[in-house]
Parts: structure tokens; C-alpha cells; sequence
């Protein structure tokens, strides 16, 4: 039989996964695996489990939340672990997951893990970490991994709702400089964001729409600091309306992006704390990692295809 690995957060999202893991168990034995299955048990566990895991296993599945999946292919990556990956979102926003196209629905999400394709996914080198599909600082950067998780568990994106309005009135303002692809902008900022995604927060739309996830290259979007409420106004008005207002904000693609501040900024990575720096790079190492995906989903994701179809 073939061999799987199935790591799990039992306390993820609103403790949907519990009631149906054996139904999930299933589905995998089904498909002809003998499965090995991990609950995590403390923050970073998914990364440390792959770690240490034993070569030899034909496909990893991790089920969580944003940052079960950043664990998992933190320590996937860390190691060079090179089977495909599953990804059951069980998360209380799951962006990642919607931007592939896999299944809200848990079984079916378990299904397309183990009866997919593998999709060839862009992964982030932050530094010497890794990220999946976000890092960012500034503006309510710190509200997922500040939120506690029983607040998530009842209230889901309200939560960060909550949370975030909470902060509006105390903005940190950054002065930082840019460089990418011979080029550098020096400005101050209120947020920032590296992403592989077309939802960030659970909105949809907000990075653009030509977002594809194999291409080697990310979006960066950068939104300076307003310096009077006119200036606050426009800029909302462009956030509500999924709009780049080019007079407030930087929008550019790049392969690698290096940050330098004289002060030392907290950085989130896939919703998760990670760390304060004065200096970062970040940069895409393309298609590291082969993630399962639906079969008629993977052509919308590819950049070679979409450019075949343009032609």
C-alpha cells in the first residue's frame, strides 16, 4: 500500500474536523494508503513533525488552519521533503485553500487530497523561513495571531473584525526602503504585503485578478502612510471598492523584494507571528512545492497555461 502522513490540528477553525475524521480516515484508506496520523500538540509542531517524520511517504496531508499548512510546508521545505501535499482546510478563513479552488466541504477536500493532481505552487523564503501565500507587516497584520482561538472559533471573520477596529485610531507609520528588480522606493508605510493569493482576510479580489501561483513571482502591494484624513478617505475608498490608487499606494510583481527600516517591524507569515526585523528578503522559490488540487481547477492556475489560452 501506498504511505501517508496526516498531520492535524485538533483546535482548529470551529472544530469541524473532530466529528468526521473517521469518515476522513476513510476516504484515504479507500484510495489505498495506510496512514500513518499526527495531531499536533503545541505551535510549530507541524513543522517539527516533518522534521523528524521518516522518508518514504507517498503523500503528506495536513488539516488546520493558514498556519498548519505554513507549519507543515515550513518543515517540508526546511528538509527538502519532496512528496506531494493535501491540504484539508479546517481553518476559521482558509485563504490559501479558496485560491486553489480546494473544497470548503471537509470530505470533499479530503478527497480531492488523495484523488487530485499535484499542482506546482510558488513557495516564500522569508529570511530563512518560509511562507505559503502571505507575509506582511503594518495595519491589523498582528490580528490573527493576537486573536484567541475560542474568539475565532465563535465569531469566524468577525473575530477579526473586532479585533482590528480596535486599532484604527493608533496606526504605526514605517519608513522603509524597497529595493526590487533595480529599482527602490523609499516612503513611509502603514501596511505591506508579499502574497501568492487571490484572498488575503477572506476577501477576495483586493491583490488583483491575474494572480497565478507558479509563475515565480509574487504581488507586492505597499500602502503609504495617509497624512491627513482626505488622504485616509481616498485610501479606504480605494480598499472598499478592491481598488490600486497609484497616488496611495504602491502595486508591483517581483521575484525578490528586500525591506530595510531603521526600526525593527513585526512581520506576520500566513496569519502567524514572525518576528520584528530591520532587514528582510523575501523571495519566490517557484513551483517548490506540489500541491493537490482539483483536476479542472489546476489549468486556471497555471501561468504557461493561461498564457497558452491568451495565445
Amino acid at each position: 500500500m501506498k504511505k501517508m502522513l496526516f498531520i492535524y490540528n485538533p483546535n482548529a477553525g470551529t472544530g469541524t474536523l473532530k466529528p468526521k475524521l473517521s469518515d476522513i480516515l476513510d476516504v484515504f484508506t479507500k484510495a489505498g494508503y495506510e496512514v500513518t496520523v499526527y495531531p499536533t500538540q503545541k505551535s510549530h509542531d507541524g513543522a517539527e513533525k516533518m522534521l523528524s517524520c521518516p522518508e518514504g511517504y507517498d503523500l503528506i496531508v495536513c488539516s488546520g488552519g493558514d498556519g498548519t499548512l505554513d507549519e507543515v510546508v515550513t518543515g517540508m521545505r526546511m528538509r527538502s521533503y519532496q512528496a506531494p501535499l493535501g491540504y484539508i482546510p479546517a481553518g476559521t478563513t482558509n485563504d490559501f485553500a479558496s485560491s486553489l479552488g480546494i473544497p470548503k466541504d471537509i470530505l470533499a477536500a479530503a478527497d480531492t487530497a488523495v484523488n487530485g493532481m499535484p499542482f506546482p505552487c510558488d513557495v516564500g523564503t522569508f529570511n530563512d523561513d518560509y511562507f505559503i501565500y502571505i507575509a506582511a507587516f503594518g495595519l491589523f497584520t498582528d490580528v490573527s495571531y493576537e486573536t484567541k482561538q475560542s474568539m475565532k472559533n465563535i465569531l469566524g471573520h468577525l473575530a477579526y473584525v473586532l479585533e482590528g477596529a480596535k486599532r484604527i485610531f493608533n496606526i504605526p507609520s514605517y519608513k522603509i526602503r524597497v529595493t526590487h528588480d533595480g529599482e527602490e522606493i523609499e516612503d513611509e508605510f502603514i501596511y505591506g504585503m508579499v502574497t501568492n493569493s487571490r484572498s488575503v482576510g477572506g476577501f477576495k479580489g483586493i491583490i488583483g485578478t491575474d494572480v497565478v501561483f507558479d509563475d515565480g513571482e509574487f504581488e507586492v502591494t505597499l500602502i503609504k502612510t495617509p497624512k491627513n484624513p482626505m488622504e485616509l478617505n481616498d485610501l479606504l475608498g480605494a480598499i472598499m471598492l478592491k481598488q490600486i490608487n497609484p497616488d496611495r499606494m504602491y502595486s508591483f510583481k517581483s521575484g525578490c523584494v528586500r525591506f530595510e527600516s531603521m526600526e525593527a517591524i513585526p512581520w506576520t507569515l500566513d496569519g502567524e507571528y514572525g518576528g520584528s526585523h530591520e532587514e528582510v528578503t523575501v523571495r519566490n522559490n517557484r513551483q517548490a512545492l506540489q500541491i493537490m488540487v482539483k483536476q479542472e481547477v489546476a489549468a486556471g492556475l497555471s501561468a504557461e497555461k493561461m498564457a497558452e489560452e491568451q495565445a
